[in-house]
């Protein structure tokens, strides 16, 4: 399996700390959280890594060619100073040439602690260019965004909208041939826009996540580490 890391932003929350340095790097417990993150990814079956960087991006090159990877192999596709936005960032990897068929994507700053297993599996049983997973949130952890079915996706909406219980988790599958045209810059409208036709499968997953992309995140996550969970193998 391959998975898409999106760590290029400029992690504007957590100033000043990421002035010089991507939100992935940002040391947590004493390793850089990419440490965390992809150790996780490889301990759920991902072979392959590519890194879509921007923003200090050679800060993660240089700390992988350093440490020894969990995966089998780690390729980068650098958007530089002008940053294309999150589906952009994707179309950029398609030109690239580095996307195998079907792949996950996550943000650079989230720890996902679900099995990727029965997602990957869903993904394809679908027969969708997409799958989106879905917490059941009530606005706990953000605004819902999401009208949820079992299987699918009814309305992903940002702004949110009545009768959304359920919010994006962070991570989803793509299709490569899906980015083979030009189309939106952001996974926000390009996930909006695959809800509305009918063509945005889903997962229901019933594990919080965490993130580093704020203060806060960044806590709770230390928490989640220190606490032991038995659901951290690597």
């Amino acid at each position: 399996m391959q998975c898409v890391i999106l760590a290029g932003g400029l992690g504007t929350r957590m100033r000043p700390l990421t002035d010089a340095c991507p939100k992935t790097m940002l040391p947590v417990r004493g390793r850089p959280f990419a440490h965390h993150q992809l150790h996780w990814l490889a301990a759920q079956g991902v072979t392959e890594v590519v890194y879509s960087i921007g923003h200090q991006g050679d800060l993660i090159r240089r700390y992988w060619d350093q440490e020894r990877p969990p995966v089998s192999g780690i390729r980068y596709v650098d958007e530089g100073q002008r940053l294309r936005g999150t589906a952009g960032a994707l179309r950029l990897a398609r030109e690239q040439g580095v996307l195998d068929e079907r792949f996950f994507v996550v943000y650079g700053d989230s720890f996902l602690p679900v099995e990727f297993g029965p997602i990957w599996r869903a993904f394809q049983a679908s027969a969708q260019p997409a799958l989106m997973t879905v917490l059941r949130n009530e606005g706990r952890w953000d605004r819902s965004n999401v009208i949820y079915e079992p299987g699918r996706v009814v309305l992903y909406d940002k702004a949110s909208a009545p009768g959304m219980q359920h919010i994006d988790y962070g991570l989803s599958c793509f299709r490569r041939d899906l980015f083979d045209d030009p189309g939106p810059a952001d996974l926000v409208v390009l996930f909006r826009e695959l809800s509305i036709s009918g063509r945005l499968a889903a997962f229901e997953v019933h594990e919080r996540f965490y993130e580093i992309g704020s203060p806060a995140g960044l806590r709770d996550f230390e928490q989640y580490l220190d606490a032991g969970v038995g659901a951290v193998k690597y």
